[in-house]
């Protein structure tokens, strides 16, 4: 099978979607098929072996939010017009904004199906990002938008059946499939946990909170550093590490100030994937996860490869994942009750090492890379063969 991927991110920008994207592509190439991906060219980026199998196009920065880059319509829709029918099979859609509707664009014109990953909860993004915007008109605006762009395809691929019943809530009638992410193996490849508590000062024996992420308002961090706060209280020595970078890290800092916590907080932006971030969840006693915006939550699942237990709220995307002991202790949306539960596991060092160990063993069952994309070729096969009628009729 021939796939044609687009999305407005990926890496060296670091988040969920880019982590989706390789983990799926990945899988589809080992077992054969052809996956190319459209994606931006970020400045200064150099040119990889690696990414033969991904077309860069020029784009420029977005002031309102500086990590990310749009592509250039003109650049996109030129390299669109060098494509022809046959080229492709399918087009499988990853972001909301121009890769939209580029995706929608050069499906037509290949006469092929679209398919497009809903990743991200835009509900409660729009508020941080639009703040002149009232909060209601917001999210009826990213609520328009998600069921308009959602009819525009053949298919919809939800990361969790949660996110499917919100598509629904909104009107989208258009067929979604959920699958969530896979882990790939390297995510299982044990780090080198004392190494990071060396490197970045870290006594052997202190209490380690980890949170792994976009600094961004919704991913909820303000309320880490209040149940932090709590937890102090008794375990004095206790610091929480938060790695990722984002809009929210000025606000966060100031907070950490404000608030006394400067000597139980560090900030180390993002962390290297093939050895930094496994490390970095091997050095935790601790992962903690308050976001309610999740469409699944991938960093979940990482750390419960390296078999560190999670603390973290089950909302959306996360209820799919979270089994109570299974790798997680739930915890309410209350910071109170949350640092109860990362107090009990920090004085329960035996409760700590079985939930661990329970995890690891529940994401290897449940969580593999090659059962999902598996599972995303099924959806692929089942939409060609109802779309094949369709491509005939309009060729006639």
């Amino acid at each position: 099978m021939k796939i044609l991927m687009i999305s407005d991110v990926y890496f060296p920008r670091v988040n969920g979607v880019s982590t989706s994207i390789r983990t799926f592509a990945e899988s589809l190439r080992e077992q054969g098929h052809v996956v190319h991906l459209i994606a931006p060219q970020y400045p200064g980026q150099p040119a990889s072996a690696d990414e033969n199998w991904i077309t860069r196009i020029d784009a420029r920065k977005i002031v309102f939010d500086p990590e990310d880059y749009l592509m250039k319509w003109s650049a996109l829709m030129a390299y669109a017009n060098s494509l022809h029918p046959g080229d492709y099979d399918l087009v499988h859609i990853h972001t909301p904004f121009i890769a939209h509707y580029a995706g929608v664009k050069i499906a037509k014109r290949l006469q092929v199906p679209a398919v497009e990953t809903y990743h991200t909860f835009f509900e409660d993004y729009m508020h941080h990002y639009l703040p002149w915007v009232p909060r209601k008109w917001a999210v009826r605006i990213a609520q328009s938008v998600s069921r308009k762009q959602c009819q525009q395809v053949d298919t919809v691929v939800s990361p969790s059946a949660q996110m499917r019943d919100v598509l629904q809530q909104y009107g989208v009638t258009t067929p979604i499939t959920v699958i969530p992410t896979g882990l790939d193996a390297s995510r299982f490849v044990p780090g080198d946990g004392a190494a990071f508590r060396e490197k970045y000062g870290i006594p052997a024996q202190r209490p380690l909170l980890l949170f792994v992420g976009r600094v961004a308002h919704e991913k909820n961090i303000q309320f880490l550093l209040e149940m932090l706060s709590l937890v102090i209280q008794d375990h004095p020595e206790v610091l929480l590490v938060i790695t990722g970078e984002g809009p929210a890290e000025p606000m966060l800092k100031k907070m950490a100030r404000d608030n006394g916590l400067q000597s139980h907080v560090m900030f180390l932006g993002y962390l290297d994937r093939a050895v930094g971030l496994n490390a970095a969840y091997q050095a935790a006693d601790i992962f903690v996860f308050a976001s309610k915006s999740e469409t699944q939550g991938l960093v979940l699942l990482e750390a419960m490869a390296q078999s560190t237990p999670v603390v973290a709220i089950a909302e959306l995307g996360t209820a799919s994942i979270l089994r109570q002991e299974q790798g997680a202790l739930i915890a309410k949306d209350d910071e109170l009750h949350f640092a109860e539960q990362v107090q009990t596991l920090l004085i329960d060092h035996q409760l700590r090492e079985r939930v661990g160990k329970q995890g690891k063993r529940y994401v290897e069952q449940v969580w593999s890379s090659d059962a999902q994309a598996n599972k995303l070729l099924e959806c692929y096969e089942r939409l060609m063969l109802t779309h094949m009628p369709m491509a005939a009729s309009a060729a006639a």
